[in-house]
């Protein structure tokens, strides 16, 4: 029995070695941000306190005061960040190797493996942005900010669909549709918020319902003047159209391409109702122009780096809700259901059961992004509605790789990265490479990137 002991211990402590020596290369890079971002803090410190020694000296110089200490503050709050996320590469390896979760363990080292990444992403983009001046080197625009926050927002998009495809085996055509719900919840919020700001100066009506001679607000409308409720509706309204939709279809047994042209249909449907003026979301053109959100000016570089890092948590918090369903004995069942979904039933399980509940969760995953979505991008038509984007973020996810969670988020962000850099150097191209990458993807599904 102790040499037996003594065998796990062995074991245990090689474990540590592989998982450290694994993320080797992440912890170095993860330290040398770390210092860095130390040191600057340690500047922007001295900077503060020379100038603030020098601020009574004209007005000038305490807005440069007031400019370095709130840097560093938020420099210190990141550099707080980036030391926990640093601590967790080491702790968490040590943890899962002399004091083993079962079955949680993959769930612990994809929470650090993600908390650490995005952490990273989010912490650099962060400094880059608000520490350095326009004119540095090292300055990164407050664009891409606002694009990398969109990746993310798609990013989450992807997960959604994966968490449905690629453990359900629930095609969708549709969750376009989802995104664009959430968006539109928290574009009506945001429009509110403009009040007598807007054009035509009228305190309570949105500018295009002035236009189109509206006498009152919609009922409709109402409540969407305060954020938590905005945000509430942005998870529950396409929650409730996918419950809706997933307790006639799965209790009909719609399954395979019938389903997937279903949901093409479904979101096609609220394409041409929300291109219809009398609907009262703005028609064709709708909702834009946004002032702020919760009181800060969404124009301003450090709204634009909260909106981003929100939506990198957002995206951390949905991938560990999907890889604690996936990882259960819920998940277990739901790849039951995507390998053989008759054996499955004819086992005693309730099918429609388990696929309305992650189509459901799948569905409030998706308008949680189109939510984050919309503040970022500055405007929220009906064009998100369009068929040709579902599609397109179901090739996101079977490039990444579905079935993995991870993999679907980085093919998201892979293709929209290439889709910005093509569409802007050879627009003509976009498109066909977009082709190629499908058709090399449906001919050869182990090219994938996780």
């Amino acid at each position: 029995s102790s040499s037996s002991a003594a065998s796990d211990v062995y074991k245990r402590q090689a474990q540590v070695v592989a998982l450290v020596t694994a993320r080797s290369e992440t912890l170095g890079w993860a330290g040398l941000l770390s210092v860095f971002f130390a040191l600057w803090s340690a500047r922007a410190g001295v900077g503060a306190m020379i100038i603030g020694l020098n601020s009574v000296c004209g007005e000038r110089n305490r807005n440069v005061a007031h400019h370095y200490v709130r840097a560093l503050l938020i420099t210190l709050v990141l550099v707080a960040v980036g030391i926990v996320a640093l601590l967790s590469l080491v702790v968490a390896p040590v943890v899962l190797a002399f004091f083993p979760l079962g079955g949680m363990g993959a769930v612990a080292v994809d929470l650090v493996r993600w908390v650490v990444g995005v952490a990273v992403i989010v912490i650099g983009v962060g400094v880059l942005n608000l520490a350095f001046p326009e004119d540095h080197v090292l300055h990164v625009s407050t664009y891409i900010v606002s694009l990398l926050g969109k990746y993310l927002c798609y990013a989450l998009l992807a997960l959604s669909i994966d968490l449905v495809w690629g453990f359900c085996g629930v095609l969708s055509l549709g969750h376009g549709a989802f995104f664009a719900l959430g968006g539109y919840a928290m574009g009506m919020y945001l429009m509110r918020q403009i009040g007598s700001r807007g054009v035509y100066g009228h305190p309570e009506l949105p500018d295009f319902m002035v236009f189109l001679n509206w006498q009152e607000l919609p009922w409709y409308w109402y409540g969407f003047d305060q954020f938590w409720f905005a945000a509430l509706m942005a998870v529950l309204v396409p929650g409730l159209l996918a419950f809706a939709f997933g307790w006639f279809a799965f209790r009909s047994r719609v399954t395979g391409v019938y389903l997937s042209i279903i949901t093409q249909a479904m979101t096609f449907a609220l394409l041409l109702a929300f291109f219809r003026n009398d609907m009262g979301f703005g028609g064709n053109n709708g909702l834009t122009d946004f002032k702020e959100i919760l009181g800060f000016d969404i124009q301003t570089d450090i709204t634009r780096f909260g909106l981003f890092a929100a939506s990198g948590l957002a995206l951390i918090f949905s991938f560990l809700m999907a890889q604690a369903i996936v990882s259960s004995k819920l998940g277990k069942i739901l790849i039951a259901v995507r390998d053989a979904e008759s054996r499955t039933r004819f086992l005693g399980y309730k099918v429609e059961k388990y696929k309305l509940f992650v189509w459901t969760i799948s569905a409030m995953i998706a308008g949680v992004a189109g939510a984050l979505y919309v503040p970022q991008v500055g405007i929220i038509n009906p064009s998100e509605f369009s068929p040709a984007n579902s599609i397109e973020a179901v090739i996101w996810v079977a490039v990444g790789g579905r079935g993995t969670l991870i993999g679907a988020a980085l093919g998201a962000v892979l293709v929209n990265g290439a889709k910005t850099f093509l569409t802007g150097a050879l627009p003509e191209v976009w498109l066909f490479a977009l082709g190629a990458v499908s058709y090399t993807h449906l001919t050869l599904p182990t090219k994938r990137i996780v």
